[in-house]
């Protein structure tokens, strides 16, 4: 393998020698291109990874190696960068996630559904929050990640796809549509939602909660995006509330059933199935904010009444879905006594 040789010690000299010439006179006393996909991060910095290793080589065996003598994909380059102990970055932004074009869409929407440019301030605030949102991991970003430009840009795609719109419509993706569209058919609740990311994010409350241990269904649906929906769930999954609520329904009632269906653990697996029921935050996604959970905000149901719930929006509350049940159970009753 050509790049065997190189150690630690010979990258950080390469990277030495890059911050003491600047990229470009490094890359052109080398012979190397800026880099296409992979970068190599320290200390904050980014290098050009297929470069910094090339030239490490020189610091390892004395002869440089030139682009055309190796790859600088994941499988070489990469790989042996890794294998040293260096992070490396793909350039390669990833996709917007529904959350992002929540408050790129937000953004669009206060200006008139119009595109704003790079170097408005709205513009400069919303780049550096999309950056301190936990959905795409830092290895997956590039150094562009969602800088001013992007944005301006994302901007643009949201604007031009607007059905007032008279011009050509720029390259944006699917989501961007459907985002837009949530924004169309209920603009109050998307501007909330929009609302309630920022300030979670500001206070910190959203940045527990978000990052990909805390996996989100892919059946549960709702257009205010996956970190309020994930907090939702950890509202809901609190384990001393959960008790509470449990405490304050055996007082009420004696038994614990589902509140749509009647469902009874403990009357049908005996004890095993004892104090065995969900909890379902009521409160909708766009209005909770940051108000404390009250235990008449937490509905108790079985597994399968509480994912009839969440499967899509919008959510029925248990009352609706309690209806629901008695209109199909007193249909089928009709149907098998042949009426």
């Amino acid at each position: 393998m050509v790049l065997a040789e190189i150690s630690r010690v010979d990258v950080l000299r390469a990277i030495a020698e890059y911050r003491e010439l600047g990229r470009e006179r490094f890359l052109s006393r080398y012979g190397f291109g800026e880099a296409r996909q992979y970068l190599l991060v320290y200390e904050e910095g980014f290098y050009d990874s297929k470069a910094i290793a090339g030239v490490a080589h020189r610091y390892a065996t004395g002869t440089a190696l030139t682009a055309g003598d190796f790859s600088g994909g994941a499988k070489h380059a990469v790989r042996t960068l890794k294998r040293l102990g260096f992070e490396v970055r793909t350039t390669r932004n990833p996709p917007w996630g529904w959350d992002e074009l929540v408050l790129a869409c937000d953004l669009v929407a206060a200006n008139g559904w119009r595109r704003l440019m790079p170097e408005d301030k709205r513009v400069l605030e919303l780049s550096d929050l999309l950056q301190r949102l936990p959905i795409h991991p830092l290895a997956a970003r590039g150094e562009k990640f969602r800088n001013p430009n992007g944005v301006a840009h994302k901007t643009s795609d949201i604007a031009t796809r607007h059905p007032d719109y008279q011009g050509k419509p720029t390259n944006g993706g699917v989501l961007d549509l459907e985002v837009l569209q949530a924004f169309l058919d209920d603009p109050a609740r998307m501007h909330a939602s929009a609302e309630l990311i920022r300030a979670g994010v500001e206070s910190g409350t959203l940045l527990d909660v978000a990052w990909p241990d805390a996996v989100v269904d892919e059946d549960v649906s709702a257009p205010e995006g996956s970190l309020l929906l994930r907090k939702h769930f950890v509202r809901e999954r609190d384990p001393k509330l959960r008790k509470r609520r449990i405490e304050q329904a055996r007082k009420q009632h004696g038994d614990l059933a589902c509140e749509v269906c009647g469902f009874d653990f403990e009357r049908t697996y005996g004890p095993r199935g004892a104090d065995y029921i969900e909890c379902h935050h009521v409160v909708p996604l766009h209005v909770s904010g940051e108000t404390k959970t009250r235990l008449q905000d937490l509905a108790l149901l079985c597994a399968n009444c509480h994912r009839m719930v969440h499967r899509a929006s919008p959510w029925p509350t248990p009352e609706e879905l309690r209806t629901l049940v008695v209109k199909h159970r007193d249909g089928a009753a009709e149907v098998e006594a042949g009426v």
